[in-house]
């Protein structure tokens, strides 16, 4: 049901308790997106502290990524059968527990079970505070506006994450650990007392076991593969059998999504070229960026010598662009529409890219690299609100979840497939040990154009939604309650 919250005050104002809502939920994006980069600058500090190898250190980053893109698609259902309001508040307490844990222990293994655990939570999070937002504020400006603000403050959590990282680690990596318990805390409490109950959707069809029990398995295999795939080989037996097996789950989750009565993804959202091309965006300009930041990160610390509150503050412009950003981004798609920003996104992301290849062993940060920070800023400030309101933009109140789920799964997805093949084009370009700074800065460029192919292919895909069309016009809408037709409604572009 839509939420009475979607009331305003007559002059146009949101009320004190709409603005809560959002900012509880903001809050827990902020913290989910965070997470996935934060942890990026303390792992030095962390190995050296707990005398954990390289490749255990992975974990700890792979760990976050593997519960939260391997559940997504289950997180996401479960908030439309459970209640998005439970749903939210117990996982958001489940996030802050974990936190609290990954900064007291002292031991590997249990780092990164609470790291995994911290993205399970996320998986659960992220979908159903999404779907709260799109089934409390109407379609159109007032939807436009909560999901520009809510999705700039997760762009803001990706590209501050370092920021902050660099920040705590000075006094202790513990700190990055932490810092998210606190926060979570506040805004469960907060939720408890704002958040709007909405019905549980009425499921006449019975529960899609089967399909959860693919579409999770399938999830976790395809992450799990893709992280340990530069360090077994892409080429080797194990990793090739393991894509041969997410192949086969993910056929028969087709198969079983295709015959259930009630399915956890309702095939025929893909129908929608919008939404297609939403998924594939979310799917590239993450993917990149994650990328973009690895490496970045590597040449400003390793090759420049850079502490890690040095590499902070570089990426201190992109990530305050996109925080000044947050209250007017809705007000620009309702004026240009969402294909035409994800295009200029995407267009900005590729310029800031190419120019970043003009670096050197002695950069002048104002002429090389600070371009670079305002360009990509600027994208995620356009494209990534963008890209959530085009995935969620006529879709029955009902599956708002299910699509919620599928759009971050594309994020989660997209991070971690392009980070291990950009991680396995460094492997592959890594200089002899003892090798010339110039040879190290030669060994980064494979993995930066790597990163600007990506960008260009997104770019490429988000302008076949630039057609020549009328004004208003009809998109086959992703929440019909029929999988042979879908119901058609006029929408703005």
């Amino acid at each position: 049901m839509t939420s009475p919250l979607t009331t305003s005050v007559p002059d146009g104002r949101w009320t004190p308790r709409l603005w809560g809502t959002l900012l509880v939920l903001c809050a827990a994006m902020f913290l989910d997106a965070l997470d996935v980069s934060m942890v990026g600058v303390a792992l030095p500090s962390i190995g050296a502290d707990l005398g954990l190898s390289t490749s255990t250190l992975q974990w700890i980053v792979s760990g976050y990524i593997l519960g939260y893109g391997g559940l997504l698609l289950l997180g996401g259902r479960a908030a439309d059968l459970l209640g998005r309001r439970q749903v939210f508040l117990v996982a958001l307490g489940v996030f802050a527990v974990a936190s609290l844990l990954g900064g007291l222990v002292d031991s590997g293994p249990l780092l990164i079970a609470s790291r995994f655990i911290k993205g399970l939570s996320a998986a659960f999070t992220a979908p159903a505070g999404l779907s709260i937002i799109t089934t409390t504020f109407a379609e159109g400006p007032l939807r436009n506006r909560a999901l520009a603000i809510y999705t700039t403050c997760g762009a803001t959590g990706y590209s501050m994450g370092l920021v902050f990282s660099g920040l705590l680690t000075e006094a202790s990596w513990r700190y990055t650990m932490l810092l998210p318990a606190p926060v979570a805390l506040i805004a469960l409490i907060a939720g408890l007392k704002l958040l709007p109950r909405s019905e549980r959707e009425q499921n006449t069809g019975g529960y899609d076991i089967p399909g959860a029990v693919l579409g999770t398995t399938s999830m976790l295999l395809l992450v799990f593969t893709v992280v340990q795939a530069p360090e077994a080989g892409w080429g080797s037996a194990r990793t090739l059998l393991s894509f041969l097996a997410v192949i086969v789950l993910l056929a028969a989750f087709v198969a079983v999504e295709r015959r259930s009565p009630s399915p956890l993804i309702r095939l025929g959202v893909l129908r929608s070229g919008p939404q297609v091309r939403a998924q594939l965006g979310a799917l590239t300009f993450l993917g990149s960026y994650i990328g973009f930041q690895f490496l970045v990160t590597l040449y400003m610390q390793q090759l420049l010598g850079w502490s890690a509150l040095h590499t902070a503050l570089a990426f201190l412009p992109a990530g305050a662009l996109v925080a000044l950003s947050a209250t007017k981004v809705g007000a620009v798609i309702d004026r240009f529409g969402t294909p035409r920003l994800i295009v200029v996104g995407f267009a900005l992301m590729v310029v800031g890219y190419l120019l970043f290849l003009r670096i050197d062993l002695d950069p002048v940060y104002a002429s090389v690299i600070l371009p670079t920070m305002l360009l990509v800023g600027a994208a995620f400030a356009l494209t990534f609100p963008s890209l959530n309101v085009q995935a969620t933009n006529g879709v029955d109140e009902h599956e708002q979840g299910m699509v919620s789920g599928l759009l971050n799964t594309s994020v989660q997805v997209g991070g971690a497939l392009f980070l291990a093949v950009v991680t396995a084009v460094l492997t592959a370009n890594a200089p002899a040990e003892g090798a010339s700074r110039e040879a190290i800065l030669d060994s980064y460029l494979p993995g930066l154009t790597v990163v600007t192919g990506i960008a260009v292919a997104g770019l490429l895909i988000s302008l076949t939604g630039l057609r020549v069309r009328p004004r208003r016009k009809s998109v086959v809408v992703a929440g019909s309650t029929s999988q042979e037709e879908a119901e058609r409604v006029p929408v703005r572009d």
